[in-house]
Protein backbone atom coordinates (compact mmCIF):
# COMPACT_ATOMS: atom_id res chain seq x y z
CA UNK A 1 0.00 0.00 0.00
CA UNK A 2 2.25 3.21 -1.18
CA UNK A 3 -0.84 5.14 -2.03
CA UNK A 4 -1.70 7.43 1.27
CA UNK A 5 -5.61 7.62 0.19
CA UNK A 6 -5.56 4.21 1.30
CA UNK A 7 -5.98 3.26 5.36
CA UNK A 8 -3.28 1.18 6.88
CA UNK A 9 -3.25 -1.63 9.70
CA UNK A 10 -2.15 1.26 11.90
CA UNK A 11 -5.14 3.45 11.03
CA UNK A 12 -7.39 0.57 11.76
CA UNK A 13 -5.45 -0.40 15.53
CA UNK A 14 -6.05 3.26 16.12
CA UNK A 15 -9.61 2.50 15.93
CA UNK A 16 -9.37 -0.56 17.49
CA UNK A 17 -8.65 1.70 20.25
CA UNK A 18 -11.33 4.02 20.12
CA UNK A 19 -13.88 1.73 19.96
CA UNK A 20 -12.43 -1.12 22.24
CA UNK A 21 -15.21 -1.52 25.46
CA UNK A 22 -17.98 0.74 23.55
CA UNK A 23 -18.82 -2.91 20.68
CA UNK A 24 -18.13 -6.48 21.26
CA UNK A 25 -15.85 -9.37 20.46
CA UNK A 26 -17.85 -10.68 18.09
CA UNK A 27 -17.82 -14.70 17.88
CA UNK A 28 -16.30 -17.24 15.06
CA UNK A 29 -18.38 -20.07 14.61
CA UNK A 30 -16.98 -23.22 12.47
CA UNK A 31 -19.42 -25.58 11.26
CA UNK A 32 -18.19 -28.82 10.79
CA UNK A 33 -21.22 -29.95 8.43
CA UNK A 34 -20.63 -26.65 6.06
CA UNK A 35 -17.15 -27.96 5.90
CA UNK A 36 -17.74 -31.14 4.89
CA UNK A 37 -20.41 -30.08 2.33
CA UNK A 38 -17.95 -27.55 0.96
CA UNK A 39 -14.85 -29.50 1.15
CA UNK A 40 -13.13 -26.81 3.17
CA UNK A 41 -12.69 -25.43 7.11
CA UNK A 42 -15.65 -23.16 6.98
CA UNK A 43 -16.16 -20.41 9.86
CA UNK A 44 -18.64 -17.90 10.07
CA UNK A 45 -17.72 -14.00 11.58
CA UNK A 46 -20.90 -13.69 13.41
CA UNK A 47 -21.18 -9.69 13.48
CA UNK A 48 -24.60 -10.06 13.90
CA UNK A 49 -24.02 -10.39 17.62
CA UNK A 50 -22.43 -6.82 17.23
CA UNK A 51 -24.34 -4.38 19.11
CA UNK A 52 -27.48 -3.11 17.12
CA UNK A 53 -27.20 -6.23 15.03
CA UNK A 54 -24.40 -5.23 12.52
CA UNK A 55 -20.71 -4.09 11.68
CA UNK A 56 -21.74 -0.60 11.34
CA UNK A 57 -21.64 0.57 15.00
CA UNK A 58 -17.65 0.06 14.49
CA UNK A 59 -17.21 2.93 12.04
CA UNK A 60 -19.54 4.89 13.19
CA UNK A 61 -18.88 4.89 16.33
CA UNK A 62 -14.72 5.46 14.82
CA UNK A 63 -15.59 8.37 12.31
CA UNK A 64 -18.00 9.88 15.22
CA UNK A 65 -15.83 9.55 17.89
CA UNK A 66 -13.39 12.51 16.07
CA UNK A 67 -16.07 14.80 15.82
CA UNK A 68 -15.00 18.33 17.78
CA UNK A 69 -17.13 19.92 20.30
CA UNK A 70 -18.79 22.27 18.02
CA UNK A 71 -19.88 19.34 15.39
CA UNK A 72 -21.53 17.52 17.99
CA UNK A 73 -23.22 20.63 19.26
CA UNK A 74 -24.41 20.67 15.03
CA UNK A 75 -25.10 17.32 14.58
CA UNK A 76 -24.69 14.79 12.62
CA UNK A 77 -26.72 13.30 9.83
CA UNK A 78 -26.28 10.40 7.27
CA UNK A 79 -28.70 8.31 4.74
CA UNK A 80 -28.97 4.18 4.95
CA UNK A 81 -31.39 1.23 4.78
CA UNK A 82 -31.27 -0.20 8.14
CA UNK A 83 -27.49 -0.95 9.43
CA UNK A 84 -26.04 1.84 9.23
CA UNK A 85 -28.65 4.13 10.60
CA UNK A 86 -29.05 2.26 13.95
CA UNK A 87 -24.97 2.53 13.91
CA UNK A 88 -24.84 6.48 13.84
CA UNK A 89 -28.05 6.50 15.96
CA UNK A 90 -26.21 4.69 18.75
CA UNK A 91 -23.01 6.38 18.49
CA UNK A 92 -24.66 10.08 18.27
CA UNK A 93 -26.52 9.23 21.57
CA UNK A 94 -22.62 7.86 22.68
CA UNK A 95 -20.97 10.95 21.92
CA UNK A 96 -24.35 13.39 22.73
CA UNK A 97 -25.27 14.42 19.95
CA UNK A 98 -28.30 14.56 17.62
CA UNK A 99 -28.35 12.76 14.51
CA UNK A 100 -30.66 12.70 11.40
CA UNK A 101 -30.89 9.95 9.55
CA UNK A 102 -32.89 9.86 5.78
CA UNK A 103 -33.78 6.19 4.66
CA UNK A 104 -35.88 4.87 2.33
CA UNK A 105 -39.32 4.75 2.20
CA UNK A 106 -39.66 1.43 1.35
CA UNK A 107 -36.94 0.35 4.46
CA UNK A 108 -37.50 -2.29 6.79
CA UNK A 109 -39.78 -1.60 9.63
CA UNK A 110 -37.74 -3.09 12.27
CA UNK A 111 -34.85 -1.12 11.25
CA UNK A 112 -36.42 2.10 11.08
CA UNK A 113 -38.34 1.34 14.45
CA UNK A 114 -34.93 0.36 15.90
CA UNK A 115 -33.10 3.88 14.77
CA UNK A 116 -35.80 5.70 16.42
CA UNK A 117 -35.77 3.72 19.64
CA UNK A 118 -31.65 4.56 19.32
CA UNK A 119 -32.90 8.37 19.53
CA UNK A 120 -32.25 8.72 15.71
CA UNK A 121 -34.41 11.14 13.62
CA UNK A 122 -35.69 9.09 11.03
CA UNK A 123 -36.96 11.28 7.59
CA UNK A 124 -38.21 8.42 5.19
CA UNK A 125 -38.28 9.16 1.24
CA UNK A 126 -38.75 8.37 -2.09
CA UNK A 127 -36.51 10.36 -3.22
CA UNK A 128 -32.90 10.15 -3.86
CA UNK A 129 -31.24 9.41 -0.62
CA UNK A 130 -27.90 11.48 -1.27
CA UNK A 131 -30.09 14.71 -2.75
CA UNK A 132 -31.99 14.50 0.04
CA UNK A 133 -29.31 14.00 2.76
CA UNK A 134 -27.40 17.00 0.91
CA UNK A 135 -30.43 19.31 1.55
CA UNK A 136 -31.02 18.31 5.31
CA UNK A 137 -27.00 18.97 5.48
CA UNK A 138 -27.11 22.37 4.08
CA UNK A 139 -30.41 23.62 5.69
CA UNK A 140 -29.47 22.56 9.03
CA UNK A 141 -25.64 23.24 9.37
CA UNK A 142 -25.19 18.89 9.79
CA UNK A 143 -22.01 17.23 10.26
CA UNK A 144 -22.38 14.37 7.19
CA UNK A 145 -20.87 10.60 8.17
CA UNK A 146 -20.48 8.80 5.61
CA UNK A 147 -22.21 5.22 5.18
CA UNK A 148 -18.93 3.84 3.84
CA UNK A 149 -16.79 6.21 1.76
CA UNK A 150 -14.85 7.62 4.74
CA UNK A 151 -10.89 6.71 5.71
CA UNK A 152 -12.79 6.51 9.69
CA UNK A 153 -15.36 4.42 9.02
CA UNK A 154 -13.26 2.07 6.49
CA UNK A 155 -10.79 1.54 9.98
CA UNK A 156 -13.71 0.98 12.46
CA UNK A 157 -14.80 -2.04 9.76
CA UNK A 158 -11.75 -2.72 9.23
CA UNK A 159 -11.56 -3.88 13.06
CA UNK A 160 -13.33 -6.91 12.19
CA UNK A 161 -10.25 -8.33 9.64
CA UNK A 162 -7.99 -7.69 12.25
CA UNK A 163 -10.27 -9.87 14.74
CA UNK A 164 -10.42 -12.76 11.71
CA UNK A 165 -6.70 -13.40 11.73
CA UNK A 166 -6.70 -13.24 15.82
CA UNK A 167 -9.18 -16.03 15.89
CA UNK A 168 -7.97 -17.97 12.65
CA UNK A 169 -4.53 -16.54 11.79
CA UNK A 170 -4.38 -19.51 9.38
CA UNK A 171 -7.36 -18.37 7.19
CA UNK A 172 -6.50 -18.26 3.44
CA UNK A 173 -9.74 -16.74 1.68
CA UNK A 174 -12.28 -14.36 3.40
CA UNK A 175 -15.63 -13.26 2.05
CA UNK A 176 -17.79 -10.50 2.80
CA UNK A 177 -21.12 -8.77 0.87
CA UNK A 178 -20.30 -5.24 -0.84
CA UNK A 179 -22.54 -2.15 -0.66
CA UNK A 180 -20.90 0.25 -1.00
CA UNK A 181 -17.89 -1.39 0.33
CA UNK A 182 -16.31 -0.28 3.57
CA UNK A 183 -16.16 -3.16 5.16
CA UNK A 184 -14.54 -5.29 2.35
CA UNK A 185 -12.01 -2.22 2.22
CA UNK A 186 -11.09 -2.63 5.74
CA UNK A 187 -11.14 -6.21 6.01
CA UNK A 188 -8.91 -6.38 3.08
CA UNK A 189 -5.93 -3.95 4.68
CA UNK A 190 -6.40 -5.49 7.75
CA UNK A 191 -5.87 -9.45 6.46
CA UNK A 192 -3.51 -8.74 3.97
CA UNK A 193 -0.84 -6.63 6.39
CA UNK A 194 -1.03 -9.83 8.73
CA UNK A 195 -1.18 -12.67 5.87
CA UNK A 196 -0.33 -10.87 2.19
CA UNK A 197 -1.32 -13.55 0.07
CA UNK A 198 -4.53 -13.97 1.42
CA UNK A 199 -7.70 -13.98 -0.91
CA UNK A 200 -10.07 -11.18 -0.01
CA UNK A 201 -13.61 -11.61 -1.96
CA UNK A 202 -16.32 -9.45 -2.31
CA UNK A 203 -19.44 -10.18 -3.22
CA UNK A 204 -22.50 -8.16 -4.97
CA UNK A 205 -25.92 -8.86 -5.60
CA UNK A 206 -26.62 -9.05 -9.50
CA UNK A 207 -29.48 -6.05 -9.26
CA UNK A 208 -26.86 -3.96 -6.81
CA UNK A 209 -23.50 -4.19 -8.32
CA UNK A 210 -22.36 -0.54 -8.17
CA UNK A 211 -18.50 -2.06 -7.20
CA UNK A 212 -18.31 -4.44 -10.04
CA UNK A 213 -19.63 -1.90 -12.55
CA UNK A 214 -16.76 0.14 -11.05
CA UNK A 215 -14.25 -2.04 -11.77
CA UNK A 216 -15.48 -2.77 -15.25
CA UNK A 217 -15.64 0.89 -16.21
CA UNK A 218 -12.47 1.79 -14.82
CA UNK A 219 -14.18 4.91 -12.15
CA UNK A 220 -16.48 4.89 -9.19
CA UNK A 221 -20.37 4.17 -11.14
CA UNK A 222 -23.65 4.88 -9.71
CA UNK A 223 -26.62 2.45 -10.76
CA UNK A 224 -29.65 3.91 -11.95
CA UNK A 225 -31.69 1.81 -9.60
CA UNK A 226 -31.44 -1.28 -7.08
CA UNK A 227 -33.19 -4.33 -7.19
CA UNK A 228 -32.35 -7.03 -4.43
CA UNK A 229 -33.53 -8.54 -1.35
CA UNK A 230 -30.38 -7.56 0.42
CA UNK A 231 -31.40 -4.20 1.77
CA UNK A 232 -28.17 -3.93 3.00
CA UNK A 233 -26.25 -4.11 0.45
CA UNK A 234 -27.89 -1.78 -2.16
CA UNK A 235 -25.66 0.99 -2.01
CA UNK A 236 -26.92 3.89 -4.94
CA UNK A 237 -23.09 3.99 -6.04
CA UNK A 238 -19.74 2.97 -4.92
CA UNK A 239 -17.58 5.16 -3.05
CA UNK A 240 -14.10 7.04 -4.68
CA UNK A 241 -12.12 6.00 -1.65
CA UNK A 242 -13.66 1.98 -1.33
CA UNK A 243 -13.29 2.19 -5.61
CA UNK A 244 -9.56 2.87 -4.72
CA UNK A 245 -9.19 0.29 -1.94
CA UNK A 246 -10.66 -2.37 -4.02
CA UNK A 247 -8.75 -1.72 -7.03
CA UNK A 248 -5.47 -1.03 -5.49
CA UNK A 249 -5.72 -3.85 -3.55
CA UNK A 250 -6.54 -6.03 -6.77
CA UNK A 251 -9.80 -7.43 -4.63
CA UNK A 252 -12.36 -10.19 -6.35
CA UNK A 253 -15.52 -8.81 -6.51
CA UNK A 254 -18.65 -11.38 -7.50
CA UNK A 255 -22.20 -11.41 -8.62
CA UNK A 256 -24.50 -13.60 -7.41
CA UNK A 257 -28.33 -13.71 -7.92
CA UNK A 258 -31.09 -13.21 -5.48
CA UNK A 259 -32.14 -16.67 -5.65
CA UNK A 260 -28.56 -17.85 -4.20
CA UNK A 261 -28.57 -15.30 -1.26
CA UNK A 262 -31.67 -16.32 0.00
CA UNK A 263 -30.71 -19.94 -0.03
CA UNK A 264 -27.66 -19.37 1.82
CA UNK A 265 -29.74 -17.19 5.00
CA UNK A 266 -31.72 -20.31 4.89
CA UNK A 267 -29.01 -22.47 5.43
CA UNK A 268 -27.02 -20.10 7.67
CA UNK A 269 -30.83 -20.13 9.63
CA UNK A 270 -31.19 -24.01 9.45
CA UNK A 271 -27.53 -25.27 10.01
CA UNK A 272 -25.73 -22.68 12.21
CA UNK A 273 -29.03 -21.89 14.26
CA UNK A 274 -27.81 -17.97 14.05
CA UNK A 275 -30.84 -15.58 12.30
CA UNK A 276 -28.73 -14.04 9.16
CA UNK A 277 -30.52 -11.58 7.22
CA UNK A 278 -29.49 -11.69 3.44
CA UNK A 279 -27.12 -9.13 3.10
CA UNK A 280 -25.04 -11.61 5.41
CA UNK A 281 -25.55 -14.37 3.82
CA UNK A 282 -23.57 -13.10 0.51
CA UNK A 283 -20.20 -14.62 1.35
CA UNK A 284 -21.50 -18.22 1.96
CA UNK A 285 -23.90 -17.94 -1.11
CA UNK A 286 -21.02 -17.26 -3.12
CA UNK A 287 -19.54 -20.55 -2.05
CA UNK A 288 -22.88 -22.27 -2.28
CA UNK A 289 -23.67 -21.21 -5.24
CA UNK A 290 -20.20 -21.77 -7.10
CA UNK A 291 -19.65 -18.48 -8.17
CA UNK A 292 -16.57 -18.03 -5.79
CA UNK A 293 -14.01 -21.50 -6.02
CA UNK A 294 -11.74 -22.12 -3.65
CA UNK A 295 -8.77 -24.81 -2.90
CA UNK A 296 -9.97 -27.98 -1.26
CA UNK A 297 -9.08 -27.80 2.35
CA UNK A 298 -8.80 -24.03 2.69
CA UNK A 299 -9.16 -22.08 5.29
CA UNK A 300 -12.10 -19.74 4.93
CA UNK A 301 -13.91 -17.27 6.80
CA UNK A 302 -17.61 -15.40 5.59
CA UNK A 303 -18.22 -12.91 7.62
CA UNK A 304 -22.42 -12.86 8.75
CA UNK A 305 -22.38 -9.05 8.75
CA UNK A 306 -25.77 -8.53 10.33
CA UNK A 307 -28.94 -9.80 11.60
CA UNK A 308 -31.72 -6.87 10.75
CA UNK A 309 -34.53 -9.20 9.08
CA UNK A 310 -37.65 -8.86 10.42
CA UNK A 311 -40.07 -11.50 10.60
CA UNK A 312 -42.43 -9.93 7.76
CA UNK A 313 -38.93 -10.18 5.57
CA UNK A 314 -38.46 -13.61 6.49
CA UNK A 315 -41.54 -14.89 5.87
CA UNK A 316 -41.87 -13.22 2.47
CA UNK A 317 -38.57 -15.27 1.73
CA UNK A 318 -39.51 -18.41 2.77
Amino acid sequence: MTDRTLITIEDIQAAHDVIDGRVRRTPMMHSAQLSDRLGVELHLKLELFQKTGSFKVRGALNRMSALTADERKRGVVTMSAGNHAQGVALAAREMGTHAVIVMPAKAVRSKVEATRTYGGEVVLTDADLVETMKSIQAERNLVEVSPFDDPAVIAGAGTVGDEILDDVPQADVILVGVGGGGIVSGVAVAALARRPGIRVIGVEPVGAAAMRLSLDRGSPQKLDKTDTVADGLAAPHAGALTFAHVKQLGLEIVTIPDSAIVDAMWTIIERCKVIAEPAAAAGLAALLSGAVKVEPGSSVVCIVTGGNADREKLRSLA
